[in-house]
């Protein structure tokens, strides 16, 4: 079973890139077989139609990447109540048809959402709003359940994200994903 992450956040340091980290080491305990693939994307550009065929090369890598995972696992920050901008492009792209005999490549993919924030809600509501793209672009989101981390600072210790009381959630999670995945 092949996995991809998509972490929202393009930063290196990322507590959603470190979250995504830890759900890689609880499919891992789970299941040794399964690959769990953090995408690289910074190099997408922004979506433009002058540029759509053929698609850049970035473009391109990208939705081999995830036409080849059995599932999508996202991980998304929550910038003013949204996910982020860029996150969006990267949909952009990848909700446009490859070409005339293919669609495009998130069509029935299964999904997974988790979230680390630094404040309150925990990304909820950013999911929520990811939630609505995704079932648009007609992925099998497993919305049950989610995954939600409000005040990430406070689990920071030393760069690392220590997921303390969460990481039963998280356990869950992963669980119940490959379990959605088969």
């Amino acid at each position: 079973m092949d996995i991809l992450a998509i972490v929202g956040s393009l930063r290196d340091a990322s507590m959603n890139r470190k979250l995504a980290e830890a759900a890689k080491r609880e499919i891992a305990s789970l299941d040794p077989t399964a690959t769990f693939t953090i995408l690289d994307w910074a190099d997408v550009p922004l979506f433009n139609e002058d540029i759509e065929r053929p698609a850049p090369s970035a473009v391109q890598r990208v939705r081999e990447q995830v036409l080849a995972a059995d599932g999508i696992w996202f991980f998304t920050p929550e910038y003013n109540h949204y996910f982020p901008g860029t996150l969006k492009n990267l949909l952009d792209w990848l909700s446009r048809p490859v070409d005339a005999q293919q669609g495009q490549v998130l069509d029935r993919k299964p999904c997974a959402i988790s979230g680390v924030s630094a404040g309150g809600s925990g990304t909820a509501v950013a999911q929520d709003h990811l939630v609505t793209l995704v079932s648009l672009l007609n992925m099998n989101v497993m919305n049950k359940p989610r995954l939600t981390i409000p005040f990430g600072f406070s689990k920071m210790k030393d760069g690392a994200l220590e997921l303390g009381d969460s990481l039963p959630y998280l356990q869950r999670q992963a669980e119940a994903f490959l379990a959605f995945i088969s």
